[in-house]
């Protein structure tokens, strides 16, 4: 059997295979270094003398795993490497640092079960996860990117679970399927096997079927992507912002645009507001489709409350702006500075570097003349699981603007996509992603890829969208945080049952 006191170098053990186990998110997928990983950790908790040494383990393999599985995010600090470098190593282990805290509890409570039997020790841990999971998503702003569940996006059949029991319970299935690696390792071989294959039996009947009962036709609504990967170090170079604005109206044209009725942009992807200058104006139209739309993102000035917002407008072959979105999950420390008044001096010049955006209104449907009702999101706000729709009155589809040429060719652009087909697949809509360089695609309610421009590529593409762009799902109509009630019962009684056996 395992012995992890005789590793001479535990600590470091335990942050390499962190390290190792992040690499089952997208867009690598390596379950299986991830799943050894976590059964290496449970082997080192088996053995550790209490609570705190259970917390330790947690915490050093949880800095590894979001260190590594957060990398991408400390690329945005290079873009102006002479400001912004210095905080660059900072940042890098910082997010280990911070992120790493959310493993602590999960593992001492799997010690607070180490006479339990295997399974109160696996479902034990996995409902404390998805908590934290959870306690993540909204702490400081929130941050749900990586949840364990998104490892199963390598396959579409899988992951349809999530129309069900949404990205949090998909996470808690992935540990379930992880406990049961150790429970063989324990020599629960029947309990083991009969879990993982019940589990994947069922995952797998459910997502075909959900597959082939949708009905996968193509509408005659065309929506043309924009993707001009700009780069970011150039994006706002003044003596540029016009050829910028040309590249966009060019690459909309190209080819024509009969039979397009809308055209997307990517997050801020023009300087210059249509309202505020004719000759902008004039020129901005000649890439809306007669009788359709541009959907651009832009930074938007409202005269009358002195604010500056982060939006997306919508314009009409005339140049009117005829609606908008203002984000409203604005980025702390990218959007906005928390706290800025009280920051000591010597950062406030790399402060002031950063905008301070408002805040607009949450959970917007448009009812535009000639295209079915749609929601917006901006950039990030797609990660937000249970946020992302009015479900009172539920748009056909969502259209997301972004911009993910701060994080370079690296593993962040894979799983913010990722992120947007579990958004479609829990909500049962269509959604319709453009980026300024990233990865643009149209994604249909069951989360596949009807058409897309790789990253780092220069391009348009015209897509159809599905004929059936909404569908009903059980994760819609039951609401995001059931899932957490369902978790906390479990450990709950868990506890309990563990209680009363000590009593007898």
């Amino acid at each position: 059997m395992f012995e992890g006191a005789k590793i001479k170098h535990q600590k470091t053990a335990l942050l390499i295979a962190g390290v190792l186990s992040s690499l089952g998110f997208a867009p690598v997928y390596a379950l299986p270094l991830s799943f050894l990983g976590f059964l290496f950790a449970f082997m080192i908790c088996d053995e550790s003398s209490g609570y705190k040494h259970s917390a330790l383990t947690g915490y050093i393999f949880g800095f590894g795993f979001y260190a590594a599985g957060f990398y991408w995010a400390s690329n945005a600090l290079l873009v102006d490497i002479k400001t912004f470098g210095f905080l660059y190593p900072i940042a890098l282990l910082g997010l280990g640092a911070f992120f790493g805290l959310f493993f602590i509890l999960p593992f001492m409570v799997w010690h607070a079960f180490k006479n339990a039997g295997v399974w109160e020790k696996v479902f034990g841990f996995a409902s404390t996860f998805v908590l934290m999971e959870y306690v993540r998503s909204f702490l400081l702003t929130g941050f749900p990117w990586n949840m364990m569940g998104t490892m199963f996006g390598f396959s579409d059949v899988l992951f349809q679970t999530a129309s069900v029991v949404g990205t949090y319970g998909l996470s808690f299935i992935l540990l379930v399927l992880t406990g049961a690696l150790y429970g063989l390792c324990q020599k629960q071989y029947k309990s083991a096997m009969a879990v993982a294959i019940s589990v994947l039996t069922v995952m797998s009947v459910f997502g075909v079927w959900r597959i082939r009962s949708y009905n996968d036709g193509a509408s005659a609504l065309k929506v043309r992507l924009v993707q001009p990967s700009i780069a970011q170090s150039v994006k706002w170079d003044e003596q540029l912002l016009e050829e910028n604005l040309e590249t966009y109206i060019a690459m909309s044209r190209k080819n024509g645009v009969d039979g397009v009725k809308f055209v997307v942009w990517g997050e801020t992807a023009t300087a210059f507001d249509p309202r505020f200058s004719a000759y902008h104006r004039e020129l901005i139209k000649r890439a809306v489709p007669q009788n359709g739309y541009l959907m651009t993102g832009l930074l938007r000035y409202d005269e009358q409350k002195d604010e500056l917002y982060n939006s997306m407008s919508v314009i009409d072959d005339k140049g009117q702006t005829v609606a908008f979105y203002d984000k409203n999950h604005l980025v702390p420390f990218g959007e906005y500075i928390p706290f800025r008044k009280f920051l000591p001096d010597w950062i406030k010049p790399v402060a002031n570097q950063i905008s301070d955006f408002s805040r607009g209104e949450k959970y917007k449907t448009f009812e535009l003349m000639g295209l079915p009702k749609f929601g917006a999101l901006i950039c990030y706000e797609v990660i937000f699981e249970d946020e992302v729709i009015n479900r009172s009155n539920k748009p056909q589809f969502l259209v997301v603007v972004s911009n993910d040429g701060w994080y370079g060719t690296s593993s962040g652009p894979y799983q913010h996509l990722l992120s947007a087909r579990f958004r479609a697949v829990e909500e049962g809509v269509t959604i319709v992603r453009s980026a300024n360089n990233g990865i643009s695609a149209v994604i249909d309610p069951l989360g596949q890829i009807l058409g897309r421009i790789g990253l780092n590529e220069k391009g348009s593409i015209d897509v159809l969208l599905p004929e059936v762009m909404s569908v009903s799902t059980v994760y819609a109509k039951l609401g995001g945080k059931s899932i957490q009630y369902v978790m906390l019962f479990v450990l709950v009684c868990l506890f309990l049952k563990n209680k009363l056996k000590k009593r007898q």
